[in-house]
């Protein structure tokens, strides 16, 4: 069966609302944002009837497309899926849809040789393996880094289309150093990774600066209405982060000059592989390397020039010098105390 493209902004758009919980959702309300959807979306107006939308649940109850979704109607009124986190987003692929994304990765590699493409190379890999696997029982060709263990990928889409659309978002939120969630209602600005954790950065409606939340401890979130939205005022985020190791920062955060001392051996992977794109090169010699970056002094980096050991010795700023030694103090502490027992 063929699906449009207007079809499928009408079945995610009722996926969405029932995957939202927090609401009940009547006929007239899935009307409404699916209208709503098809206005950004395609420019359309007219808005959509409602028994376009009474087929359309009908076509996803059903096995046409492979969704199933256990959509059931509560209390003679309000639609909810049956199941708790259904998404037909998380049916199987089908043989169909694999043809059509080899078709898509094709077009991308053939395209990947103009400039602007430059960065999607790790992306094609990603879509040609996935695929590959799903249609081969062999080994894989190449391993790419990853945690399926990682808790809040889930909300990757969703934060990325709130912010497309600066739509408000009330998260219910724990980070590791409270005791009980917090809820909070955020304007959301940026979906940032850093080493396979995803961050969102975001400013609270209540209180002033951007605040990072970690998306492994986002429990849920629902949308607000948009236009309580608060745009974003700052400098760019491309200049925000420039000067950052992470994703600890503030914008009265300034950057340091960072002279760092690497050892021969550890030189080259230094070299080949920046710790930061400020990266510089200031003397080379028997004994190893000075090297000098420019960037905010925050935990990220401390835990950056930890992980190098022996290899690595701070020599600038003093501040960081004598934070790196306290932690290394405490380290062999531990060994220590182990020794005596």
């Amino acid at each position: 069966m063929a699906i449009n493209k207007l079809a499928l902004i009408r079945y995610k758009t009722i996926d969405t609302c029932l995957q939202n919980t927090y609401r009940k959702w009547t006929l007239e309300d899935l009307i409404e944002k699916v209208s709503d959807a098809l206005y950004e979306y395609e420019g359309i107006n007219s808005g959509v009837s409602k028994r376009t939308i009474q087929a359309d649940i009908q076509l996803m109850r059903s096995d046409k497309l492979g969704y199933n979704a256990p959509i059931v109607v509560k209390d003679r009124k309000y639609y909810v899926y049956e199941e708790p986190g259904f998404s037909i987003n998380h049916t199987k692929i089908t043989d169909t849809d694999i043809e059509k994304m080899s078709e898509i990765v094709s077009v991308l590699r053939e395209m990947n040789g103009f400039n602007f493409f430059d960065d999607m190379n790790d992306i094609i890999v990603r879509l040609e393996n996935n695929i590959y696997k799903s249609t081969n029982q062999q080994s894989n060709c190449i391993q790419l880094e990853g945690n399926k263990l990682l808790k809040g990928l889930e909300h990757i889409l969703p934060l990325y289309q709130a912010i497309r659309k600066h739509i408000p978002l009330l998260i219910n939120y724990q980070s590791f150093k409270a005791a009980e969630p917090r809820q909070t209602v955020y304007s959301p600005y940026l979906l940032k990774e850093y080493r396979n954790r995803w961050f969102l950065i975001a400013q609270p409606h209540k209180g002033k600066g951007l605040i990072t939340l970690a998306l492994d401890r986002i429990i849920d979130f629902m949308e607000m209405t948009s236009k309580d939205y608060q745009p974003y005022t700052g400098i760019d985020f491309e200049r925000y982060f420039a000067d950052v190791l992470g994703v600890t920062t503030a914008p009265t955060i300034r950057a340091n000059k960072v002279i760092l001392w690497v050892e021969k051996r550890h030189a080259p992977y230094v070299l080949t592989k920046p710790i930061h794109p400020s990266q510089e090169l200031l003397k080379e010699d028997e004994t190893g390397i000075l090297i000098r970056i420019d960037v905010v002094l925050n935990f990220e980096l401390e835990r950056e020039i930890l992980g190098f050991g022996e290899a690595v010795k701070v020599l600038a700023p003093a501040h960081l010098q004598k934070i790196i030694k306290k932690r290394l103090m405490r380290m062999n502490m531990l060994y220590e105390n182990e020794s005596q027992k």
